[in-house]
């Protein structure tokens, strides 16, 4: 397994510890995420988004699935994946997925880490 997606998977399994510190260690300084309802382009926005979205969803489990990538190089990689997620919401369980865009970029010591996401909008929950 490549860097790049040993950074992807790190980042999967940082988001389903439901601890912003551990995710935080994935992202890139400048980071930036599109959401469907809000951009966020500073690492507190990020964090207050994430939060909100596990307060929202209980017990949260984050995958990517058919995961492709764009672009390789030597400083960047690019992939695209379907999201899935499922989790508790007001007692209920609820489920969903949507469409994923991630950009990593090589940093200092040859670590890799999520610059942008971009998230489409899930599908109906059921």
């Amino acid at each position: 397994m490549s860097a790049f997606e040993n950074a992807l998977k790190a980042y999967i399994t940082a988001t389903n510890t439901h601890r912003f510190e551990e995710v935080e260690k994935c992202l890139h300084p400048h980071a930036v995420y599109w959401f469907t309802d809000e951009t966020c382009t500073t690492m507190e926005q990020i964090r207050a988004y994430f939060e909100h979205a596990w307060n929202t969803v209980q017990g949260e489990i984050y995958s990517a699935h058919n995961v492709y990538w764009l672009t390789t190089g030597d400083d960047n990689a690019t992939c695209i994946y379907t999201f899935h997620y499922e989790g508790i919401m007001n007692g209920k369980h609820v489920t969903g997925s949507g469409r994923a865009t991630n950009v990593f970029t090589k940093v200092k010591h040859g670590e890799w880490l999520l610059i942008h996401e971009h998230l489409s909008a899930p599908s109906e929950r059921k």
